[in-house]
């Protein structure tokens, strides 16, 4: 059971990163596809899966925020994506500052991969000798 949940959070982690990309070029060519019906439920669905199954797998493996610093480095780096790709897609008030939080939104999501790749709470900066 705990591999098929790891899978869909995988998957899930997948979709939603290429997602959020996706929106973010529509956002930059200022497509109406940004306001479609669907971009805004279908990101909501995925994302309530991909929170239900890191819960899950946080049960499972009684690895948890505050009691595991990998776990709680992704959540706090959850934490700094939403707020980034809200302002990216929708509450930037310039175009400008909208594409700086969309980069710096995608460098965060890249982030929290690598320390769920490496289970260690620096991620891809241990990789770099940053730390």
């Amino acid at each position: 059971m705990y591999a098929a949940i790891k899978h869909l959070h995988i998957l899930c982690a997948m979709l939603s990163g290429s997602g959020f990309l996706l929106q973010g070029i529509w956002m930059m060519r200022r497509s109406p596809l940004l306001d479609h019906r669907a971009t805004r439920i279908l990101p909501h669905v995925i994302d309530t899966v991909f929170l239900a199954s890191a819960i899950t797998l946080a049960a499972l493996s009684a690895q948890y925020p505050f009691a595991a610093p990998w776990v709680t480095a992704k959540v706090i780096g959850l934490v700094v994506y939403v707020v980034l790709g809200y302002i990216a897609l929708r509450g930037g008030p310039t175009m400008r500052i909208r594409v700086f939080a969309l980069a710096c939104a995608l460098l965060v999501f890249s982030w929290i991969v690598s320390v769920a790749l490496t289970k260690n709470a620096a991620g891809f900066l241990v990789l770099t000798g940053a730390f």
